[in-house]
């Protein structure tokens, strides 16, 4: 083959190539605010530890704009977004949005090897713990009460715990949502003592592929 011939259509697919990494949609990015320090905002981005940024601070390609003491105004891709103190996770830039219609969810392992992530209940932010050891969803009434659940309408079941045998509730969420990732209908458990964290039991896990890799935990929805 001619040496011009190839050279031209190297140049073509390198060109081509350009243009599908430019037209590839950026991934979302999921915020939380969980709190305050001064002037500073405590974010949790992507299911991660609270980092404090304050106003033209940057982490993992999310630039906060501003911070007031229940809001702040963050930007990715060129998209600003405000994320209030306690709401629901949002998801900003990519191509979806800013719903909750994702397929995966990215986890990195906390203190202990614990897989800890900020999320929401029927739109109510809350704080989960990953464990496949765990039939359902399960919280304390406390925590549940917080979110607005009339557990005590549910269906009565005895358990036995390390304090003896008590009585929970189950019940169904109508949503429970991690990053840009959201499911409907899930069963839970609410017992009465208090819990850290709101177990992520298999009645969520079993709808996802799950694969992890030393530190991380990838979950990828089931269709």
């Amino acid at each position: 083959m001619d040496t011009n011939v190839t050279k031209v259509m190297v140049s073509v697919a390198l060109g081509w190539s350009a243009l599908a990494l430019l037209a590839s949609p950026a991934q979302a990015q999921s915020v939380a605010m969980s709190g305050g320090m001064g002037s500073k905002a405590l974010l949790v981005v992507n299911g991660g530890v609270p980092k404090a940024l304050a106003a033209g601070d940057a982490y993992q390609g999310v630039k906060v704009i501003s911070v007031s003491p229940d809001h702040t105004v963050v930007e990715v891709g060129g998209k600003r977004q405000t994320v209030t103190l306690g709401g629901a996770p949002v998801s900003i830039g990519g191509s979806g949005g800013g719903g909750a219609n994702g397929t995966q969810i990215i986890l990195s392992a906390g203190s202990g090897g614990h897989f800890v992530t900020q999320g929401s209940i029927n739109g109510r932010s809350t704080q989960f713990m990953v464990d496949t050891g765990a039939t359902s969803i399960a919280m304390g009434a406390d925590e549940a009460r917080r979110m607005g659940i009339k557990f005590e309408d549910g269906q009565a079941f005895y358990g036995s715990t390390a304090n003896g045998v008590v009585k929970g509730f189950k019940v169904s969420l109508t949503s429970v949502r991690i990053q840009d990732v959201e499911v409907f209908n899930v069963e839970a458990a609410v017992l009465p003592q208090g819990m850290p964290h709101i177990l992520l039991g298999n009645s969520f896990l079993t709808r996802f592929q799950m694969k992890r890799d030393n530190d991380t935990l990838t979950l990828t929805k089931r269709f």
